[in-house]
């Protein structure tokens, strides 16, 4: 039988373990997270491009190697929907979006891709953040978002 200290300890612990899991799923519908997609790999990919899809649909197809991204600057306008494709042509590369809160990781043979909606303009700065050699920290890239075109 347990006492009241042991009631009270496992009580508190139930009542903790409740709260971290709410908080868990709480903060993924407001952040509306998304779960990375990992796609089967070939050579496509290995090309990187832009295209666009309609009007406000983009697919950017980055691929990362030793101290960069290409494409390097992508301009697109306020509004759109953009499908990243990331891959690496040699070591493991991240792909950092702080204010979108994308976080890729650039694998040699595999595809990484996740969706964003681009709804401000701005210039959305990309950035490795796992470290691949001694040009790491010069490894960036941009996203202009301009004003909707009419």
């Amino acid at each position: 039988m347990l006492d009241k200290f042991e009631r009270t300890v496992i009580g508190v612990a139930l009542l903790v373990s409740a709260l971290f899991i709410f908080s868990l799923l709480y903060a993924m519908g407001a952040k509306k997270g998304d779960v990375t997609e990992c796609l089967p790999y070939d050579k496509s990919y290995e090309d990187a491009r832009v295209n666009q899809v309609d009007k406000n649909t983009y697919q950017i197809f980055y691929v990362a190697r030793m101290w960069n991204f290409e494409p390097s600057v992508v301009y697109i306008p306020v509004g759109s929907e953009v499908d990243f494709f990331v891959t690496s042509k040699d070591v493991v590369h991240g792909f950092d979006i702080s204010e979108k809160n994308v976080n890729l990781m650039g694998v040699q043979g595999a595809v990484a891709k996740t969706t964003v909606k681009f709804d401000k303009p701005g210039v959305y700065k990309i950035t490795c953040h796992e470290f691949c050699g001694t040009g790491h920290q010069n490894m960036q890239a941009e996203v202009i978002v301009n004003y909707p075109t009419k």
